[in-house]
């Protein structure tokens, strides 16, 4: 069999194992979405003091063998370790048993998360964290944006560490204004800032783009 090593913007079909060759760290988080890997990565630039952080594909950890490489390699070494499953222990069951029985086993922290806002009981049976730090880190996720990705990060810290946690997540309008430097607004903020006179032009785009911090072509 042959063994893999992670390369970005790599299509993995869990055909062959993969090795992401990761160290352990403070947190560490996996998803299947890329926006959201990219949006804590952005976070934690932002941070003073930020924990250490080792971000994951789950589409790279399909394979039996990764799996078990990437537990030996880092996250039972690891202080914190959360993964949003979208569709559950159906998409994911052999990570999730096996990521289970060996963070309780080596005492790390971990967090199964729902990959959307539907409560999974099967996923909250197999962590170990508290029902409390369970829903805040779920909460921070599910709206999303840059604020709420710091302030993940934050609790996160916060429970590692000690010492005051963030407040809850700041909930994401379903639709709304947004101006560069201000974030989402309101229409007052932004016509402040238009020019007397002259054409105003919406964009449109998607609110997944804020929840994922991905505004840069906007």
């Amino acid at each position: 069999m042959h063994l893999l090593a992670a390369t970005p913007g790599q299509i993995d079909d869990g055909k062959e194992p993969v090795d992401l060759g990761q160290t352990p760290a403070d947190v560490v988080f996996l998803s299947a979405a890329d926006t959201e890997l990219a949006a804590l990565s952005a976070a934690r630039a932002e941070m003073e003091a930020p924990p250490t952080l080792r971000l994951a594909n789950l589409t790279h950890l399909a394979h039996p063998m990764s799996v078990d490489l990437h537990i030996d390699g880092c996250a039972r070494r690891s202080r914190l370790v959360v993964a949003r499953v979208l569709g559950g222990t159906g998409y994911w069951r052999y990570g999730a048993e096996q990521y289970a029985a060996h963070l309780h086993a080596a005492g790390v922290p971990l967090a199964l998360l729902p990959g959307d806002d539907k409560p999974d009981p099967e996923l909250r049976r197999l962590s170990s964290v508290s029902d409390a730090d369970y829903d805040a880190l779920w909460a921070y996720l599910v709206e999303g944006g840059p604020e709420n990705a710091v302030n993940f990060l934050a609790y996160a810290r916060a429970m590692l560490e000690g010492g005051e946690a963030p407040g809850p997540a700041r909930p994401l309008l379903r639709a709304g204004v947004f101006w560069p430097g201000l974030g989402v607004a309101d229409l007052g903020a932004l016509r402040a800032q238009w020019h007397e006179g002259a054409p105003v032009v919406p964009i449109i785009f998607y609110r997944a783009l804020v929840q994922g911090g991905g505004l840069d072509p906007i």
